[in-house]
């Protein structure tokens, strides 16, 4: 396959999460190309079954102004720190969930046509409740509930679950559970 080559990265915006970039290619027939790119530090997904129930959260989401139906999820904020254990912890602080049973779904770009933003998907299994420890304001708000696990695709056809790693994960966790 032909290769475009990267000629140079310009800092345009850094945040908390995520940073802009305007970088500039050469493409293999010799033309520059300019895209902004967004360079996000990754994430994980979990999908925590208790019994025959899948424990999701339902929290606001600024970017599109609406609370979204979803897995519990975080960014891996934590330098060094393996996704699997990042996985763990998010369980807890979100929605109070341990496991010692935890099976990696996937692991996919969630937009690379503009971000690098990689994420880890993982089926918590066997999950105990222990405290929970939200982390900031969007968390403080958030509700927690239990949605059987034959239902779950039917909130999907359904435009109920519109979140794209909360597809992704529920997806992979039937078919797991369904062949094992």
């Amino acid at each position: 396959m032909p290769e475009f080559k990267s000629l140079n990265n310009r800092l345009k915006f850094e945040g908390k999460i995520t940073s802009i970039y305007e970088s500039d290619f050469l493409a293999p027939n010799g033309e520059q190309i300019t895209r902004e790119i967004t360079r996000h530090p990754g994430a994980v997904c979990v999908v925590p079954v208790v019994g025959s129930e899948v424990v999701m959260i339902r929290q606001f989401r600024p970017a599109i102004g609406d609370h979204l139906l979803e897995v519990p999820a975080g960014k891996r904020d934590i330098d060094g720190e393996p996704p699997d254990v990042t996985a763990h912890r998010e369980l807890q602080e979100e929605v109070g969930l341990s496991t010692n049973n935890m099976v990696e779904l996937a692991q996919f770009y969630n937009s690379p046509g503009f971000c690098d933003e990689y994420s880890y998907c993982y089926l918590a299994l066997d999950c105990e409740y222990v405290t929970d420890d939200r982390q900031g304001l969007e968390e403080e708000y958030m509700t927690i509930e239990r949605i059987s696990i034959s239902d779950t695709l039917a909130l999907v056809t359904s435009g109920e679950i519109v979140d794209a790693k909360t597809i992704i994960g529920l997806s992979l966790a039937l078919q797991y559970l369904n062949e094992r």
